[in-house]
């Protein structure tokens, strides 16, 4: 048995995103297929306790809007117009003790810029700077999430689509190492969009951070965990 988080968008209330933990049987390899098994088996666990229909969020996913939500594949709209992959705007934008942020992995495909040594190599992150803007690490997932929020709005088509899920998934998601996921900024856009607050959550950095510092909970014990394996 394993178990990986779903996300929920929550329309009332305080909480924006609800995150239900699902216990299901895991299907043992790496393969696509052995991955695409235990989503299926994730799925049909959520929803035995009422949470259905849901949209796995990553390149694993059988879903070809899944697929194209994935990090590696969503593009941002930069300041300049050009668009990057969300994955090399995320990574291309840390700041660390000794160096960053290394703005030459926004022309670098996602994958490409999971391999790059500097980004293991110069010290604990300390902040992100993205388009001339600074972001605390604090709220944890803030800048992650406003990238990605964006990110969706701007893409043609998504947000219709988005809106007939009631979860989210990332099988690849293992809240015991990371933090950022691609599943819960997809809930969280969904209920900032059902809420009627997304336009002023994107338009505004200090809004999007007060709304996710307030109403988005984050369960993560960041206390255990390293801070190089946060991010």
């Amino acid at each position: 048995m394993a178990e990986r988080p779903v996300f929920i968008p929550n329309h009332t209330g305080k909480q924006l995103v609800i995150e239900k933990n699902i216990s299901f049987h895991w299907n043992p390899g790496m393969s696509i297929s052995q991955k695409r098994k235990n989503i299926v088996a994730l799925h049909e666990a959520a929803s035995m306790i009422g949470v259905s229909p849901i949209l796995e969020v990553s390149t694993k996913s059988d879903q070809q809007i899944g697929n194209r939500l994935s990090a590696f594949n969503l593009k941002v709209r930069r300041n300049t117009g050009t668009h990057i992959s969300l994955e090399s705007a995320f990574q291309g934008s840390k700041v660390f003790k000794y160096g960053g942020p290394y703005s030459d992995l926004y022309g670098k495909s996602g994958f490409e810029c999971k391999k790059d040594e500097r980004l293991k190599n110069s010290g604990e992150l300390v902040s992100f700077c993205y388009d001339g803007i600074e972001w605390d690490l604090s709220p944890h997932t803030a800048f992650y999430d406003w990238l990605y929020v964006n990110a969706v709005h701007s893409g043609p088509c998504i947000d219709d689509v988005l809106l007939r899920y009631n979860g989210f998934s990332d099988i690849e998601f293992n809240p015991a190492k990371s933090i950022n996921c691609q599943a819960r900024s997809c809930a969280l856009y969904v209920s900032l969009k059902k809420r009627k607050l997304l336009e002023n959550a994107i338009k505004d950095k200090d809004c999007f951070i007060e709304l996710v510092k307030n109403g988005y909970i984050q369960k993560t014990d960041l206390s255990q965990m390293h801070q190089g394996s946060l991010f």
